[in-house]
């Protein structure tokens, strides 16, 4: 109950600091210029505070990363689960969650240093030394990870009597991980993917250093893009003054940031309990 409630207590604190400071920067923005602005220069003069350029850019990355993360994480999440031998699981889980504990700042300068200049201008690609396409590739490197592991976690869950009844009429493996395993798992390898793109939204470090700090309304990969939390990393380290409006934008983003987040968290435990497989 004490570890509940101190969950409870941070949660709460985390929200009030955010709202009080929106609710100030409201009462000098429009939130209608605000939400639909699609201009998005806070620190300047004229000062504009279009969000949208930034929400574009974090949907972007976030897009990337999944493209990358969903399809390896659950490739590599169907042969734990349903093919490694136990000796070879013991080694490679292991060595694929240690993804999860390098620090996300060598990411972003392996996909500034090696992954940009080396692999996407060396493929003939016409993109800068920032561009959302690397760091959306490297964000997906990095939650893959997330996504494997509680995916594979959902599919070792399911019984072994399923699995057996479909070989007893007369399944082949492929189609018993197709056809049986992952839909008995759905609702596990959704909730990892939430999770995973809960990840890449709120990703800092890789997308401040690879993808540049340029506010982009649009979709082409190639060109350097800004997310919220790029944002708010460059921002809060500036000279600005506490109390002007500049610091409010902070809160403001981080607000909008917690928004998204809270409300692909709902939706993924809604999915979650309407797909629940439960067994005896």
């Amino acid at each position: 109950m004490l570890a509940a409630l101190i969950s409870i207590l941070t949660t709460t604190g985390i929200v009030l600091s955010l709202v009080r400071e929106t609710v100030l920067f409201f009462q000098e923005v429009p939130i209608g210029d605000y939400l639909f602005g699609t201009k998005w220069t806070p620190l300047f003069e004229p000062a504009s505070f279009g969000v949208l350029p930034l929400i574009s850019g974090t949907l972007l990355i976030t897009g990337i990363g999944m493209l990358v993360a969903i399809p390896l994480g659950i490739a590599a999440a169907i042969y734990l689960a349903e093919y490694a031998r136990p000796g070879v699981r013991k080694v490679i889980k292991p060595v694929l969650e240690l993804l999860a504990g390098v620090p996300t700042i060598v990411f972003g300068y392996f996909a500034l240093t090696f992954f940009t200049p080396q692999i996407l201008q060396g493929l003939g690609l016409d993109v800068g030394v920032f561009n959302a396409l690397s760091a959306g590739i490297i964000v997906g490197f990095l939650i893959v990870p997330t996504v494997a592991s509680i995916s594979e976690d959902a599919m070792s869950a399911v019984p072994a009597s399923l699995r057996e009844g479909a070989f007893g009429l007369g399944a082949s493996k492929l189609q018993v991980t197709l056809r049986v395993v992952f839909p008995a798992a759905l609702s596990g390898i959704v909730a990892s993917i939430v999770l995973g793109i809960s990840r890449a939204v709120g990703e800092t470090m890789v997308v401040l250093v690879a993808a540049g700090l340029v506010p982009y309304l649009g979709l082409d990969p190639r060109e350097p893009a800004e997310t919220m939390t790029a944002f708010i990393g460059a921002t809060a380290k500036g000279d600005i003054s506490t109390g002007s409006i500049a610091y409010k934008t902070i809160f403001a983003v981080g607000t909008t940031l917690f928004v998204i987040t809270l409300i692909m968290n709902l939706i993924s435990i809604r999915f979650v309990r309407k797909y629940r497989q439960v067994y005896e």
